[in-house]
C-alpha cells in the first residue's frame, strides 16, 4: 500500500494502532490488549508488521475481522418501521396521500370539486410541494437549521431530525397526488371549459403520465438518461402549459374584470409564480467553469475547479452540455485554497467517458446543496462507514471535523486507486482511520464491521455511504438494533 498508516479493529475494543507504541500481536498496545482479552472481547487473527517508510509508519496487515456478536434486535413492534420499505421518505409520501384523501372527502361532502377552479388550486398546491422541497436554497436552509439543534436534546429526537434528508418523500407524494388531481381536473373540465383549454389539459395529461412512468425506481435505475430527459423537458413543457391553462381558465371566468386584475386575484396564479421562480433560479445561475482533472487510476478522476468556499458536505451537479446529462458529486473543499474538488468514479458510460476523456470545462448550475451526511452533525460522535468512492461525500466532514468521528474505509488498494496524496490527507486528518484493502483481504461483513467500529468508539450513530445494497444493509442492520444510522436513499 505504500506509506500508508492505518488502524485496525480488534474485537470490541477497536483500539488505534500506531507505530510509535508497543503493539500486541493483534495490533493493540500490550497493556490494553491484556485487559481486553481478560474481558473476552478480542479476536486474535490479525497480524501486522510495522515499518518506517519516508518518515511515515507503514502497516501491512491481515485485518481478519474478529468475532463480532451482534446484540439482539429490537422487539418487532419497534423495528418494523426501520425496514427500508418503510423508511421515512416512503412514510412522508404516504402522509401526503392521506392528507389529500381527507381533502378529497371533505370536498365531496361540500360539492367543492364541481368547480374547476378549486380542483386546479389543489392540483397546483401539490405540485408546488413537490417542487419546493427540492429547491436548493430550501434544502440548504433545512440542513443548517437541523445542524443547529443542541446536542443536549434527547437522542431519539435528534435521530428523527437527522432524517431530514428524507423530505424527498414529499416530492414524490406531491408529484403523484398532483398528477391524480390533474386527471380529476381534466375529467371535471370536460364539457365545462372551452376546446382550447381542454386541449391544453389533454397534452398536460400525457406529459404528466410520461414523467410519472419514467420516474418509477426500476425504470429510473436502468434508463436514467431517458428519465432525466423526460423529467427535464417534460417539466419545462408542463410549466409553460400550466401558465397557458391558468390564463385561459381565468379569462373564461373573469366576467367584467380585466384580465390582469383577475389573474392577480387568483390563488392558483400565485402558486404558479412561486413554483416557476423556484424552478428558474438554478438555471439563472448556470455557468461554464474551467477544471483540472488528475487521474490516479483508470477507476477514478479527481477534479479541481470553481471559486469561493463551498459548504462542507455539499454536492454539486456538473454536465458537459447544459441540456444533456447532469451528474451530482460530493464537493470537497481544498484546504487553504478557493474552489472545490470532486472524485468521479467509473460507474457508467458518462463517468467512464469523463475519466477516459476528461474535459477542460464543465457546466454547473445553482448552488452547492447540502448532502445527507450534514445531518449527522446532530450527534455527539459518529462512525463513517464508506466503500470506494464513497469517501468523497464524507471527506469534507473528515477535514472539517465538526463532530468527533471514526472513519472506516473499505476499498480496493487506496493508494493505487486514489493516489498517495488523497490517502495522506485522510490520515493526516484522522490517524485512527481504518482502511480495509479489499484487493488484499476480500470484502468484509459490513454490518459487523460497522457495529464493531460503533461499539468501540462510543459513537451515537453510524453514517454509511456505499452502493444501494450495502448502504441499506448497514443502515437497516444498525437501526434494527436501535442504533441511529443514516445513508443515501436514491430518491432522485
Amino acid at each position: 500500500m505504500g506509506a500508508v498508516r492505518v488502524s485496525s479493529l480488534a474485537g470490541r475494543g477497536g483500539v488505534e494502532c500506531q507505530a510509535s507504541r508497543k503493539l500486541g500481536h493483534d495490533g493493540r498496545p500490550a497493556e490494553r490488549l491484556a485487559r481486553a482479552q481478560a474481558a473476552g472481547g478480542v479476536g486474535t487473527r490479525a497480524a501486522r508488521t510495522v515499518e518506517a517508510a519516508q518518515g511515515l509508519p507503514e502497516i501491512r496487515w491481515d485485518p481478519g475481522l474478529p468475532d463480532v456478536v451482534l446484540p439482539e434486535a429490537l422487539p418487532w413492534r419497534r423495528r418494523v418501521l426501520k425496514h427500508p420499505r418503510l423508511m421515512q421518505s416512503n412514510r412522508l409520501a404516504l402522509l401526503v396521500l392521506m392528507v389529500n384523501l381527507v381533502i378529497f372527502g371533505w370536498g365531496l361532502g361540500n360539492h367543492w370539486w364541481l368547480e374547476v377552479v378549486n380542483v386546479a388550486l389543489v392540483t397546483q398546491v401539490n405540485f408546488a410541494l413537490g417542487i419546493l422541497v427540492r429547491q436548493q436554497f430550501f434544502v440548504n436552509w433545512l440542513s443548517r437549521a437541523v445542524m443547529k439543534v443542541p446536542k443536549s436534546w434527547p437522542l431519539r429526537l435528534r435521530w428523527t431530525l437527522a432524517k431530514g434528508y428524507h423530505l424527498g418523500g414529499l416530492h414524490v407524494g406531491g408529484a403523484v397526488c398532483g398528477t391524480l388531481w390533474f386527471l380529476g381536473l381534466t375529467v371535471v373540465a370536460t364539457g365545462e371549459v372551452g376546446l382550447g383549454l381542454l386541449l391544453v389539459y389533454y397534452v398536460q395529461t400525457l406529459l404528466l403520465l410520461a414523467i410519472v412512468m419514467t420516474a418509477r425506481p426500476g425504470f429510473r435505475a436502468t434508463r436514467h438518461d431517458l428519465f432525466e430527459r423526460v423529467h427535464r423537458f417534460g417539466g419545462w413543457g408542463l410549466s409553460v402549459l400550466f401558465w397557458i391553462g391558468a390564463v385561459l381558465l381565468v379569462d373564461e371566468r373573469r366576467g367584467a374584470e380585466s384580465l390582469p386584475t383577475a389573474l392577480a386575484g387568483t390563488p392558483t396564479v400565485w402558486v404558479l409564480v412561486l413554483t416557476t421562480l423556484s424552478s428558474l433560479v438554478p438555471w439563472m445561475l448556470l455557468r461554464r467553469i474551467p477544471i483540472d482533472v488528475v487521474r490516479p487510476s483508470s477507476h477514478v478522476a479527481l477534479v479541481r475547479g470553481g471559486r469561493g468556499r463551498p459548504m462542507a458536505g455539499s454536492t454539486r451537479s456538473i454536465s458537459r452540455h447544459p441540456l444533456r446529462q447532469w451528474h451530482s458529486f460530493a464537493v470537497i473543499p481544498t484546504p487553504g485554497a478557493p474552489g472545490f474538488r470532486m472524485a468521479v468514479s467509473r460507474a457508467g458510460d458518462w463517468t467512464g467517458d469523463f475519466i477516459d476523456n476528461p474535459p477542460s470545462h464543465v457546466w454547473v448550475r445553482g448552488v452547492a446543496t447540502a448532502g445527507m451526511a450534514n445531518y449527522g452533525t446532530v450527534f455527539r460522535r459518529v462512525v463513517y462507514v464508506v466503500t470506494g468512492s464513497g469517501i468523497g461525500p464524507v471527506l469534507a466532514h473528515v477535514l472539517a471535523a465538526r463532530v468527533p468521528y471514526k472513519l472506516v474505509w473499505v476499498t480496493r488498494d487506496p493508494v493505487k486507486t486514489y493516489g498517495q496524496e488523497l490517502v495522506d490527507e485522510i490520515l493526516a486528518a484522522q490517524p485512527d482511520t481504518l482502511i480495509w484493502d479489499t484487493d488484499a483481504h476480500g470484502k468484509p461483513d459490513m454490518v459487523k464491521l460497522a457495529y464493531s467500529a460503533y461499539s468501540s468508539s462510543n459513537a451515537e450513530a453510524v453514517i454509511c455511504v456505499s452502493n444501494k445494497k450495502v448502504t441499506w444493509s448497514v443502515v437497516h442492520g444498525m437501526e434494527r438494533l436501535g442504533i441511529p444510522a443514516l445513508g443515501p436513499i436514491w430518491d432522485s
